[in-house]
C-alpha cells in the first residue's frame, strides 16, 4: 500500500430545494416581550443605593476558624458598567483599606484588601472573589500552600445588644 497516494473519498451531494418566495413576503413577527437591560444604568442604581455597611464572618478552610467581619464603604462610584469601591474592612479586629469592583452585568465582585498584614489566615497578595455579588465570596491567596477561605457578608449589621429574654410564665 502507497502511503503517499492521495486518499479518494466519493462526495454525495443533495439537490437543494427551489426557494419559495412565498416565505420572504411576510414579515417576521416575534411573539412575547423582550428584555433590556441596561449594564450601565444598572452601575448607576446600585452605587446610589447599595448599603454602605456590611457585616458577617470569615471561615478560612485551613485553620477551620471562623472571626467576624464588618466592612464599611466609604466611596461607591459607577464606572460604566462597572461600580468602584472603596472603604475599610475589619477582620477578626484587624482593619484594612480595601479596593474593589462589582460588575453590574454579572455580579461579580473582586475585593482587594490592601494591608500589609491581615488576620486569620489572610496573606497580603490576596483577594476575595464572588459571583454572588457582596454575599458570599472566596479568599483567593497568593499562594497556592493557602486553601483560602468563604466570606460571608449580609447588607445589614446587628446591634452588639442582646434582645431581651422574657419568662415564659
Amino acid at each position: 500500500m502507497d502511503m503517499n497516494a492521495p486518499i479518494e473519498i466519493p462526495a454525495t451531494f443533495e439537490p437543494s430545494l427551489p426557494l419559495d418566495s412565498s416565505v420572504l413576503d411576510e414579515p417576521l413577527v416575534l411573539d412575547g416581550t423582550v428584555q433590556q437591560f441596561d449594564p450601565v444604568l444598572r452601575a448607576a442604581d446600585l452605587a446610589a443605593t447599595m448599603p454602605r455597611q456590611w457585616c458577617g464572618s470569615y471561615k478560612s478552610f485551613t485553620s477551620g476558624n471562623a472571626v467576624d467581619v464588618k466592612l464599611t464603604l466609604a466611596s461607591v462610584q459607577p464606572i460604566g458598567q462597572m461600580v468602584d469601591l472603596r472603604g475599610d474592612m475589619v477582620i477578626a479586629g484587624v482593619s484594612t483599606p480595601v479596593q474593589g469592583n462589582l460588575n453590574a452585568t454579572s455580579d461579580q465582585l473582586d475585593l482587594l484588601p490592601l494591608a500589609g498584614e491581615l488576620a486569620d489566615d489572610l496573606e497580603a497578595g490576596g483577594d476575595f472573589l464572588g459571583l454572588q455579588g457582596m454575599s458570599l465570596s472566596g479568599w483567593q491567596a497568593p499562594r497556592l500552600t493557602n486553601l483560602g477561605g468563604s466570606l460571608s457578608l449580609a447588607p445589614s449589621c446587628s446591634g452588639s445588644e442582646a434582645p431581651p429574654i422574657r419568662a415564659l410564665w
